[in-house]
């Protein structure tokens, strides 16, 4: 018995534990704002935080958050907008907006352990997560936004 808190909320889960997280979120929880994307950790829309770090959610099993806390882009601004989704909307960031929880996820946490990031911190720590519209300038210019209302 898997026991996990997404969001805020208890959740106990009996079923197969190599599943992964994903697919957890997604198709138990209806938290659709998590998406699947290769599968394979390659491209970063299924981000989300486990205690407070980014994974990715395709490659998680449900073995491995035990215990853990779990937040998905719908739980990032838990009371309000986060200052990333503000900063988010502020840019106007997305384009096809498939991959932006994902982008999201990732800014949020690396705006815990950089309050000021620079390009190449920002560079750095998105790389992993892809944007097949390109808007990679307004991620940059939205995580900035977003540390300098988070400061």
């Amino acid at each position: 018995m898997v026991k996990v808190k997404v969001n805020g909320k208890e959740f106990s889960y009996d079923g197969d534990p190599a599943m992964p997280l994903l697919w957890y979120v997604r198709d138990e929880l209806r938290l659709t704002g998590t998406k699947f994307g290769c599968g394979m950790s390659l491209c970063g829309a299924c981000t989300v935080h486990k205690d407070g770090v980014a994974v990715r959610s395709c490659i998680t099993p449900m073995s491995a958050v035990d215990g853990a806390e779990i937040t998905t882009v719908e739980g990032l601004g838990a009371s309000g907008l986060h200052p990333v989704q503000k900063a988010w909307m502020q840019i106007n960031v997305p384009q096809c907006g498939y991959c932006q929880p994902g982008q999201m996820m990732q800014a949020a946490s690396l705006l815990k352990t950089k309050k000021n990031p620079t390009d190449e911190d920002i560079d750095a720590a998105m790389s992993g997560n892809i944007c097949r519209c390109g808007t990679y300038q307004r991620i940059r210019a939205a995580v900035k936004a977003a540390a300098r209302e988070m400061a």
